[in-house]
């Protein structure tokens, strides 16, 4: 059953008004990752994927990504809109966080802008910001929406969304 969506403020985006298919769209705004005190991701040149029921996604181009944090990681998912992802394992300083991130090493022609952009899940981080704004997790530990003050509900992953 299709959740009640929160109607968004002035300056907010609801996440029911995002498309499905998912829109791929680029963002100037700044987004960085830290891990264990370091800077690991930091870009403006960034793109955000937008998916009814989501929260942004946000990808970084590799070169603003330290890579020697990168490892590959095992396994893959599919994604029916974007493709076969692969994962990485990002280590700083010996901490290390499994299957943290993601790319596509051949996505979709819907989705070729954003190929080998890497795409960070929040929790595992420090940090993780968007406009220098400290960002939340999508609900639920599968799905890797950044949670903003500008976004509203209510978002899938949260108890109760499974069928959405």
């Amino acid at each position: 059953m299709k959740p009640q969506p929160i109607p968004p403020q002035p300056g907010q985006e609801s996440v029911w008004d995002y498309p499905r298919p998912p829109r791929l769209e680029r963002t100037s705004k700044r987004l960085q990752v830290v891990f264990n005190g370091v800077t690991v991701a930091d870009t403006v040149r960034g793109y955000r994927v937008l998916e009814t029921s989501h929260p942004p996604t946000y990808y970084f181009p590799p070169e603003d990504v330290n890579q020697n944090f990168v490892h590959p990681a095992g396994g893959s998912s599919m994604c029916e809109w974007k493709g076969a992802a692969r994962y990485v394992t990002i280590t700083v300083n010996g901490q290390t966080a499994e299957r943290s991130a993601w790319y596509y090493p051949t996505p979709t022609p819907d989705f070729a802008a954003i190929k080998n952009y890497l795409s960070f899940y929040v929790a595992p981080f420090d940090a993780c910001y968007v406009a220098g704004e400290l960002v939340s997790p999508q609900p639920g530990g599968f799905y890797g929406g950044w949670v903003t003050k500008d976004i509203v509900g209510p978002i899938k992953g949260e108890p109760g969304s499974m069928g959405w």
